[in-house]
């Protein structure tokens, strides 16, 4: 078989293997559809070897090529997108997207800006050995690009230096003109969604900044073209539908001439499963979520800057829930946004008049301990967790307050109180109970304790000034915390080098595996309650909680079951083999006097 090409092209060969066909008849036809098909393609060795190219290529690249010769897409190329190359060389899975819809020019001779002739590749790899390279003609694209954005912003200032997106201003004034729109016509229907990235600021940590700007860039083009999708085949479309650009990871949709209120939650469940696909940069396929706030026609009655603020709230409620998905606003969210901000206002006075104070929860020893005869098995440790009486509220629950305290930067503070109590308490304890005190004081950790340069540092001041002994204390951090940063990490193996012992917290509910346990620095696993909730009727649960007992027991890992309420949880969680429980079958949270309390009746 040959490959289609212009007149005056040399014909190569094309593998039998490239075309799998069934019949010569199939063949043809496939022939005919790549001679005739309105876009470029080219298929290739892994080298940039043109195997296959369709007239359309040809004509495109013919411009690029010097002496007329398309032998090697690489060559072609090599001025326009001079990184093609690399790109593939550094791509390291068998097949999927090297580059997206990378956009050049065609050289020539004095060509003004606005003449230029625009090409966007996208190239994909096939298998080990051969690459497909999507090729067209952008150029009314662009220019319809740009005229766009010149009838919509009346300054470069209007405009977001690197996506091209309308900026904040320009998203503004917009949405006046909308809103003041639709107040005159009762049947306009609009939409506004506010777009924030879950856990964007890893990539930047991770890769860097200029990685962290490509990906926005791929945002932007997404959300564009999936909105210009929206708009195929409606003749009623308005203009003034938009994607722009806030600032940071922060995007804004404006759905302009919905046809109903029930559109808008097709297009926000639609824009989060695009914009949840992998990314190809730097040769890694990079995966987040987008959590989204959705503003509608019939709650935005007063301004702009109102209605960005009430979606803003309705995004965060979507983080709120866990991310990757869209929350839609409701008035009742403005009381809770009230209610954190007096809980921010509160908790600043609450450490400055000492109303926190620390609770202890026992954790228990599961199985028989033959070398501690000395000591009850009951009295395995303790976790520390921290309670507010307020004074006119009562107890607030600490579901209520640790988010807000992470928010507004009081969780370093709260989090010092903790441990520098919970270390000097530990110490009484020993003195004053003996055999019968605790042997582990376990404390809980932030992401912003440990993001802290000096946290280091304090815990070991902490340990010097309490005079507690180093191996008597575990730090607890959750499993997306401990296996999603690198920073993280190598802040947890400088907590180890103190002496003290780490814990995976709620583990089956973050981002690690069994498989990668062994790439964290811990020495204890905690599964988490909503597991052993359902260990006694579910098979699933209860295998989940065996594979990670025998896990952990194969590393060294000692295990810790949460949330233990009935006596047939206990005697499962014993079979299966986890060592130690914890929950209110054995003890609710206590005062440090009634823990001591709740210790003396276990001498017998």
């Amino acid at each position: 078989a040959e490959r289609p090409g212009p007149p005056g092209t040399t014909h190569a060969a094309a593998p039998a293997a490239a075309l799998p066909l069934e019949s010569d008849g199939a063949h043809e036809a496939l022939i005919q559809f790549l001679y005739r098909a309105p876009i470029g393609l080219v298929q290739t060795t892994r080298d940039g070897t043109i195997e296959m190219i369709n007239p359309m290529s040809a004509s495109l690249l013919l411009p690029l090529s010097n002496n007329g010769d398309l032998d090697n897409l690489f060559v072609t190329l090599g001025d326009a997108v001079p990184d093609l190359r690399q790109w593939v060389e550094a791509y390291r899975p068998p097949s999927g997207p090297v580059c997206e819809a990378v956009r050049f020019w065609l050289p020539a001779d004095a060509a003004e800006e606005d003449a230029r002739q625009w090409l966007s590749i996208s190239l994909t790899r096939l298998d080990e050995a051969r690459l497909m390279a999507m090729i067209s003609d952008v150029t009314l694209e662009v220019q319809r690009e740009r005229s766009g954005l010149a009838l919509r912003l009346d300054a470069a200032a209007r405009t977001d230096s690197l996506t091209q997106l309308p900026n904040r201003t320009a998203v503004r004034d917009l949405l006046e003109r909308t809103i003041a729109r639709s107040k005159l016509d009762p049947e306009h229907e609009f939409a506004v969604l506010f777009m924030n990235c879950d856990r964007f600021k890893q990539i930047n940590d991770t890769l860097g900044h200029a990685a962290g700007d490509v990906v926005l860039g791929l945002m932007a083009d997404r959300l564009q073209t999936t909105l210009r999708q929206r708009t195929w085949g409606r003749g009623n479309a308005h203009d003034e539908t938009m994607v722009g650009r806030l600032g940071g990871d922060e995007f804004v949709v404006l759905l302009d001439d919905l046809r109903s209120p029930d559109e808008t939650p097709q297009i926000a469940q639609r824009l989060l499963e695009v914009l949840s696909q992998p990314y190809g940069v730097l040769s890694r396929q990079l995966r987040f979520s987008v959590s989204m706030g959705v503003m509608r026609r019939a709650e935005a009655t007063v301004d702009a800057d109102a209605v960005l603020q009430d979606a803003s709230i309705a995004m965060v409620e979507a983080k709120r829930g866990g991310g990757a998905r869209y929350r839609v606003f409701e008035p009742l969210m403005h009381e809770r946004v009230l209610r954190r901000g007096g809980i921010e206002s509160d908790l600043r006075r609450a450490l400055v008049e000492n109303e926190l104070y620390v609770v202890y929860q026992p954790v228990v020893a599961l199985q028989d301990d033959a070398d501690t005869d000395a000591a009850p098995a009951r009295s395995a440790g303790v976790e520390a967790l921290v309670r507010w009486r307020h004074p006119t509220r009562g107890i607030v629950p600490p579901i209520e307050f640790i988010g807000v305290a992470e928010q507004c930067g009081l969780i370093r503070p709260l989090g010092e109180f903790v441990l520098a109590t919970a270390c000097r308490q530990f110490v009484e304890w020993r003195r004053g109970l003996g055999a019968l005190a605790p042997r582990l004081l376990a404390v809980n950790l932030s992401r912003g304790q440990l993001a802290e340069p000096g946290f280091v540092d304090y815990v070991c001041q902490v340990l010097d000034e309490s005079g507690m002994d180093p191996r008597c204390l575990q730090l607890e951090v959750t499993e997306s915390l401990a296996a999603q940063d690198q920073s993280i990490q190598a802040r947890l193996h400088d907590l180890k080098k103190l002496g003290l012992t780490l814990a995976l917290d709620d583990f089956g509910t973050g981002y690690s595996s069994l498989a990668s346990l062994h790439e964290l620095p811990v020495d204890t696993v905690k599964i988490d309650r909503s597991f052993v909730s359902e260990a006694s009727s579910s098979t699933y649960h209860r295998v989940l909680i065996e594979a990670t007992v025998r896990v952990a027991n194969s590393l060294d890992m000692s295990t810790v079951a949460e949330g233990i309420e009935t006596d047939d949880q206990a005697a499962l969680l014993r079979r299966l083999g986890c060592e130690k429980g914890q929950g209110y079958l054995f003890g609710k949270p206590m005062a440090a006097a009634e823990l001591a309390r709740w210790l003396q009746p276990q001498i017998a």
